[in-house]
């Protein structure tokens, strides 16, 4: 497996946005700028380090590339979290903190449609990407459904309010405030999302609260290939830390091999898949550029589509029942089970 690139940013500055919620704003050295260009919705893997120990968190991008002039997380703090308590805590403008470059597929293909963007409390950072982009380089109508505890949750709020200002004709927003309006349940979620007419919709939140929104948009016949989640599960390994040992060949071992051919931004290429080797791996190793970042099966960076053929997946934290059914797949844990093997990359 390929080993991550790893990057030293430094902080330029640490903003406040709520009382448990702060922004990280990174700045990026001239030679950074091409390494860490991004799309809209896609996150960042920070290292950090928390009591003599080496943490490993995702955080997603609140900025909009081409619109803010810096890369912008935006951490809330999390009962017993040790990432989240430990960036609001300790980050401070000037410190450098290591990051890989950009990743993950939660971004959409086209700004010039119309989308349903439904966030819950910090769930809104990478839907604020999307939302900044397709306002400020799109053409597309939104409607955003935000969901927090109570009003002092609300993160962006003045930013929320100066986007509606200036796109009224291209921006609604629905306030779901718990203290008030009780807890979301699919019913209610139903209730809320049947009047409005979307293409695409966009998740982010709480695990529950997800749920419930796949469950209301499901029971609207909803189509899958049009609603993205993006879920977020503790790494069990740690990239910056990672050490990579190839075991020797035994000289008498022959291992099976499958061909699998990969589409991907309008090109087809045909590789030999080693029956012991995970398809990431295949894919870097012969020079492709595939989208990954966890390289564990639970952050979906990777996520690409199974046309023909079957394979094993060794781990499957992010995928339910339903994307495995549409032939959605894990490419960091894939192996081959049938001698052809077709995949494509959503582009």
């Amino acid at each position: 497996m390929t080993a991550p690139t790893i990057h030293r940013l430094r902080i330029a500055e640490v903003i406040e946005e709520t009382a448990d919620a702060s922004s990280v704003v990174f700045d990026l050295e001239p030679h950074q700028k091409e390494r860490f260009s991004y799309r809209p919705g896609q996150f960042l893997t920070l290292h950090i380090p928390h009591d003599g120990a080496s943490l490993a968190r995702c955080y997603s991008l609140a900025s909009a590339p081409d619109i803010d002039n810096a890369l912008k997380i935006t951490v809330k703090r999390v009962d017993r979290g040790r990432g989240s308590n430990w960036l609001c805590d300790h980050a401070r403008t000037g410190a450098e903190i290591e990051v890989l470059e950009p990743s993950g597929v939660f971004t959409p293909k086209s700004l010039d449609r119309a989308f349903l963007l439904i966030a819950g409390g910090s769930g809104i950072t990478p839907v604020m990407s999307i939302l900044k982009s397709v306002l400020g380089r799109g053409t597309g109508h939104i409607v955003l459904f935000y969901a927090n505890r109570d009003e002092d949750s609300v993160i962006f709020r003045a930013e929320l309010l100066e986007l509606l200002a200036r796109h009224p004709d291209r921006l609604s927003i629905v306030h779901w405030i718990e203290s008030q309006d009780g807890l979301p349940t699919s019913d209610r979620l139903r209730e809320q999302f049947s009047p409005l007419h979307f293409d695409e919709a966009f998740v982010c939140g709480p695990g529950p609260f997800m749920d419930c929104t796949r469950d209301a948009l499901r029971s609207l016949n909803f189509p899958r290939e049009k609603l993205h989640i993006e879920r977020f599960n503790s790494l069990r390994s740690n990239p910056f830390e990672s050490v990579l040992v190839t075991a020797a060949a035994d000289p008498g071992t022959v291992t099976r091999a499958s061909t699998v051919v990969v589409e991907k931004d309008g090109q087809t290429q045909t590789f030999s898949w080693p029956a012991d080797q995970r398809l990431l791996d295949v894919l870097t190793t012969n020079g492709m550029k595939a989208p990954s970042s966890c390289s564990e099966g639970v952050c979906a960076a990777c996520e690409c589509r199974l046309t023909e053929g079957r394979v094993e997946m060794m781990n499957n934290q992010v995928l339910e029942d339903e994307d495995l059914a549409a032939g959605y797949i894990l490419a960091c844990q894939a192996l081959p089970l049938t001698d052809t093997v077709r995949i494509a990359y959503d582009s």
